[in-house]
Formats: structure tokens, C-alpha cells, sequence
């Protein structure tokens, strides 16, 4: 699905929506705590409008942990470290388990030492990236992550195809202003020959980003290695990540570094806007106002989604709380 505002639906309190996917997750074989961290997770990414990353997996997520597929209820642990650098292992589970404990310890170690890193391997889907380099970025420190799946990369496929959907995320600390951050794919552009004609440097760039985002948070992050691909590995634990932070301060104060670049995303913003777009914004600068007027007016929740959502309830036997926000219903009738 895209990730532009739904133009009809209801309307519901991110709270709300949070303690019934939590309830979805807990139904469906994960701890509480799990549960509780899952649910926020995905409710904070569809507070910023990246509803594909949100909440809208939830009926994946749950039917591959009943199906066996992804382990509900993975013991992470650290499989190596030096002071500044460990690896974590998801143990078969989501990714976003993991990749919360790494991101943590990676900022808290970058304040103690100025930069930290570590991979995650052997777990699912770690969602939308920027909510780890937000995590960061709260911290004062600048936050990446950078992810990829398992695919296979068959000769008779065209190079183009190493992109995949491998994504990358660069988050910096802000003051006053929107906070810059950068999360997207590696795929980009769809193939056409006459664009390629046309300009060559686009694919080539894109393939760059794909490549270095499929060695960093793949290669590096172990997922080829065969005791996590089946029949070894019994979960379907197909992504990796690599996630880093350099705490601001240890280059210029703190406060220096968010008033230029306050100055800087100010400048920008006061730029002319692309043709059909209303103002000038850097990456990140829409996911911070729409979690603003998303808190203060509640979740936009699109009729599919919201039916989605009902019917799990009624497999998993949890009552949805939609009925109840029927009246901020908006949009085509």
C-alpha cells in the first residue's frame, strides 16, 4: 500500500489502537511485554504515516507465529561483543525485538564512547527503519540502520534485482525544527529501458545504495549463514540489520549542532516546493507533523484495514474497539 494520508475512515486514539493490537499479539503465542513493545512499535510508525510499516502488518505477523514460521516467543541474546560492537541473535522472532535491545545499547554505548554499532541476524521483519535512528536521534546522538532480506540472486536475473526492498535510515537530533530523517528503500525506480537510455546514473545510484544496504545490514549481519536458512533453522529468520550511532557531542556541543541545524532545515523549508506539493520539507519532515495531528485527532484507520483488523479479532477472540469511534468517521460515505 502507499503511505499517503487515507482519505476516508475513522478515527482512533493511538492508546486505543495500541492495547487492541497488543491483545492481537499476546493471543497469538507472544509474551505481554512482547506484545506491549510490538504493538508500540507499529502504532508509533502509523502515528508518522508510514501505514505500510505499521499496524497493517499485524495480520501477517500473527498468522505466520500460529503457522510456525516466526518463533512468538524468541530469547535474544548477545552472540559476541568487544566494548564498542556486539551481535545479536533474534532467535527465530520478529526483528523488532532485537533490533529495540541493539538500537538501545548502541546509543547508550555511543554517549559512553562516541560511536557504537551492531548486527542483528537470525530474525523476521524489522519494520520501518527510522523509528531506530529516532531512537537514536532522541538520545543526541545520530542514528543508522540499515536492513536486508535473504534473496536469492539468480544469473539469469537483471542486476537491478540486487536492490530488492533493502532499507536504510540516517536520523539526526533536531531543536526547534522537523528532525531530518532519512528512511527509505533501496528500489526505487521501476525498470523501463528508455528511462535507462535516457539516464543510466539513476539505475546505477540505486543499485549502489542497494548493494551497500544488502552488504551492511545482510552480509555483514550473518544472514547467509546456513544455521539460519531451513531446513537448519526452523523459523523463517530472512532479515539482518546493522545499526550505529555517533553521539553529537563528541564532534561539537550538543546544542550547537541542533541550532544549525535548526538554521539549515529552516533554510530549506522556506525553499520552493516540488510542482504539487504544498511547501518545501526534508526527509522526516512530514512524519513529524503528522504524528503531531495524529495524536491530537486520532488515528486515520481506512475501511480495509479496519475490517482486517476485526476479522483477526474475531479469530483470535478479541472485541476490536472501532464500533465505538463510528462518529469521526470521515471522508466518502
Amino acid at each position: 500500500m502507499g503511505n499517503t494520508p487515507p482519505k476516508e475512515g475513522i478515527r482512533i486514539p493511538a492508546p486505543v489502537l495500541q492495547n487492541f493490537i497488543a491483545d492481537l499479539f499476546q493471543k497469538a503465542g507472544t509474551t505481554q511485554s512482547d506484545a506491549d513493545l510490538l504493538a508500540d512499535l507499529l502504532v508509533a510508525t502509523d502515528l508518522r504515516g508510514v501505514h505500510s510499516h505499521g499496524t497493517h502488518q499485524t495480520p501477517g505477523y500473527t498468522r505466520m507465529m500460529r503457522d510456525g514460521r516466526v518463533n512468538p516467543r524468541p530469547n535474544i541474546k548477545v552472540a559476541s561483543e568487544t566494548t564498542t560492537a556486539r551481535v545479536y541473535d533474534g532467535d527465530g522472532g520478529m526483528g523488532h525485538f532485537p533490533c529495540h535491545t541493539a538500537m538501545k545499547w548502541v546509543a547508550a554505548t555511543a554517549l559512553e564512547y562516541g560511536t557504537a554499532a551492531a548486527t542483528t541476524r537470525n530474525h523476521f521483519h524489522f519494520g520501518s527503519a527510522g523509528k531506530y535512528t529516532r531512537m537514536a536521534a532522541a538520545r543526541g546522538c545520530i542514528g543508522i540502520a540499515v536492513s536486508s532480506h535473504r534473496y536469492d540472486l539468480p544469473p539469469e536475473a537483471l542486476v537491478k534485482n540486487v536492490n530488492a526492498t533493502s532499507p536504510i535510515s540516517i536520523g539526526f537530533p533536531n531543536g526547534e525544527q522537523p528532525p531530518l530523517v532519512l528512511d527509505m528503500g533501496a528500489h526505487m525506480l521501476p525498470w523501463d529501458e528508455a528511462i535507462y537510455e535516457q539516464m543510466p546514473f539513476a539505475f546505477f545510484k540505486e543499485l549502489g545504495i542497494g548493494a551497500i544496504n544488502r552488504a551492511l545490514g545482510g552480509v555483514l549481519a550473518g544472514i547467509y549463514l546456513p544455521q539460519f536458512i531451513p531446513p537448519q533453522s526452523p523459523w523463517e529468520s530472512n532479515q539482518g540489520a546493522f545499526l550505529a550511532a555517533f553521539d553529537v557531542r563528541a564532534f561539537m556541543p550538543l546544542e550547537e549542532f541542533q541550532a544549525q541545524m535548526d538554521a539549515f532545515v529552516a533554510a530549506a523549508r522556506n525553499m520552493q516546493p516540488f510542482p504539487g506539493t504544498a511547501q518545501a520539507e526534508l526527509p522526516g519532515n512530514l512524519e513529524w507533523q503528522r504524528e503531531r495531528d495524529y495524536i491530537r485527532d486520532g488515528l486515520p484507520i481506512e475501511p480495509g484495514h479496519q475490517q482486517a483488523l476485526s476479522d483477526l479479532g474475531a479469530e483470535l477472540g478479541v472485541e476490536s474497539p472501532f464500533a465505538q469511534y463510528e462518529h469521526q468517521r470521515f471522508g466518502a460515505e
